[in-house]
């Protein structure tokens, strides 16, 4: 699967080099690339944003540089269909379990990181295809979640991950993940509870499901209800 990121701050994403991105990046399965917007600015000194009409506080990307970029992308693309594009923005839809699934299932996705107030409207109504937030908050720019965005994706690309490892995590069935526990058997006085020491894989399995369910009425009970 290939990220096409258009971005400011290309050197934001080294640290998605490392752990189970980086191998997968390794091995060809998941191929990050990093398209630096300020390359495609036409002033001397690469400026990429101006003073918003109407006036106001900021500065706000402008639409020509962008759009520039994101014709880089489908300029080079061998892909016959249109290339799903994501604008990162704290007005998109929530990035949840449900899109996550269905953003891996893409074999291409180009995701625009904003900067300083955002981008002008009109360049965004042209290329973008969905907003997606990873919260009700607002950030610096769109890179940190866009590295949100291409981390949870890329564990549900075939071969990243075991099939077992997703199969049973938080919200892959709707409810939060059982405890986990490894060696010393023994912690500060506090035992591995016994059912996962019997080798009784069926009573195992019974006593995981019921802490998933009892975690999660604890800490999510809004999951159960739906």
């Amino acid at each position: 699967m290939q990220f096409n990121v258009l971005t400011l701050f290309p050197e934001m994403f080294m640290s998605l080099q490392e752990s189970i991105i980086g191998k997968a990046t390794e091995k060809g399965i998941i191929d990050i690339n990093l398209i630096n917007i300020r390359d495609f600015s036409k002033n001397k000194h690469k400026k990429v944003d101006d003073t918003p009409y109407g006036g106001g506080a900021g500065m706000v990307m402008m639409p020509d540089v962008v759009y520039d970029a994101y014709n880089s992308i489908i300029a080079k693309s061998k892909c016959n269909e249109k290339i799903r594009t994501i604008y990162m923005s704290p007005q998109g839809k929530k990035l949840d379990q449900k899109k996550v699934e269905d953003l891996a299932k893409q074999n291409h996705l180009i995701i625009l990181c904003g900067h300083y107030e955002g981008i002008d409207q009109r360049v965004l109504d042209k290329i973008v295809d969905e907003e997606v937030s990873i919260g009700d908050y607002v950030l610096t720019g769109g890179e940190i979640p866009a590295m949100v965005l291409i981390d949870s994706v890329s564990r549900y690309v075939e071969g990243v991950l075991n099939k077992e490892s997703i199969k049973e995590e938080s919200f892959s069935n709707g409810l939060l993940e059982y405890p986990q526990y490894t060696r010393p058997e023994v912690f500060e006085g506090k035992k591995v509870p016994d059912i996962l020491l019997s080798g009784n894989h069926q009573n195992i399995d019974k006593w995981r499901k019921q802490k998933s369910l009892e975690i999660t009425k604890s800490k999510r009970p809004d999951l159960l209800l739906k």
